[in-house]
């Protein structure tokens, strides 16, 4: 089905990112159950499945995130980066009443009534998610979060450039802007009667994920603001293995700096690196400068960005 969010000149200053941990959650519950997702997991998939089975709750799992998710599961983020306990106290106080209207919209009325009471139920989901969490996304988080921060900073640079036309035109081939419109889905669907979605004065969230790959998602029944979380841009690089780096070098210089000048064989930005080594982009600025003032490599302006490549010296310090 195809969406059109509606916003008003206020509504499109109030555009903005965020980065949800919650979100990445229930989105990667569902990649491991066989809902969604997409191949590019499949290793992840594939190491998280034994782990999930052990979940008390997982029947309850199951049925919520099945077919439609319902709404209530993803809180609009009310800052860039919430803390993940912040978002399940606000799923927890979800109102019995929405809860019993989402389930029953996503999942049926015959499916939702043999969910549990609301007052019962969102405190079970909630510590679900936590568990879930803490055993199949913590120990990726370093490097998920770095693949979504550079998403985000790569997207705020087309916003300065080219405006808010400039980022949704470049957002995802499944969204498109008119005046005042965005409509997601219809460039596959142009026939079909979109569904509409109002902002109400909240504005519009966007934001990327790891675990909504490729597919965009869009909250047809928000509470306060409207979002849109579409495919983060590097998501293909989050899985891969690192190349070994000499051990000796790594005693000296440390691990991370060491996994730099191993993957500067070839030129990156430090968004790219940050992605590749699962560290935030500000520490690999950091890393990069201490590495520069070594002899150890060299750095390109493009523009607001730059290409960063290991020296002779760093080539020959490695070794064959």
């Amino acid at each position: 089905m195809s969406v059109e969010i509606r916003l008003s000149a206020a509504e499109v200053a109030r555009v903005r990112f965020a980065v949800s941990p919650l979100a990445e959650t229930v989105l990667g519950v569902r990649a491991a159950l066989g809902h969604g997702g997409h191949a590019v997991h499949r290793g992840w998939v594939r190491e998280a499945r034994p782990v999930l089975a052990a979940e008390p709750e997982l029947p309850l799992l199951r049925a919520l995130v099945g077919g439609c998710l319902p709404s209530f599961l993803f809180p609009a983020p009310r800052v860039r980066l919430p803390a993940l306990d912040d978002e399940l106290a606000e799923l927890r106080a979800t109102p019995h009443a929405v809860y019993a209207t989402e389930c029953a919209t996503a999942l049926g009325a015959r499916s939702a009534a043999r969910l549990p009471d609301p007052s019962c139920a969102l405190s079970r989901i909630t510590g679900a998610l936590r568990r879930c969490h803490d055993r199949l996304i913590a120990p990726h988080w370093g490097r998920m979060r770095a693949v979504l921060d550079a998403d985000v900073s790569k997207r705020a640079l087309v916003l300065i450039d080219g405006g808010v036309e400039g980022l949704f035109a470049g957002l995802h081939g499944d969204i498109a802007w008119r005046e005042g419109e965005l409509l997601v889905h219809g460039r596959r669907r142009p026939e079909a009667s979109p569904c509409t979605v109002e902002a109400c004065g909240h504005g519009l969230v966007l934001l990327p994920s790891v675990f909504g790959w490729p597919d965009v998602l869009v909250d047809q029944s928000p509470v306060t603001a409207a979002t849109i979380r579409y495919p983060a841009h590097g998501v293909g690089l989050l899985w891969e293995q690192p190349p070994p780096t000499p051990g000796g070098l790594e005693a000296v210089m440390g691990p991370t700096r060491a996994a730099l000048l191993t993957a500067l064989a070839e030129p990156l930005t430090t968004p790219a690196l940050a992605t590749r080594l699962g560290v935030t982009p500000s520490a690999v600025s950091q890393h990069l400068g201490a590495l520069r003032n070594a002899g150890l490599v060299s750095t390109q302006r493009l523009g607001r960005g730059a290409l960063h490549l290991r020296t002779e010296r760093a080539t020959v310090l490695l070794g064959p």
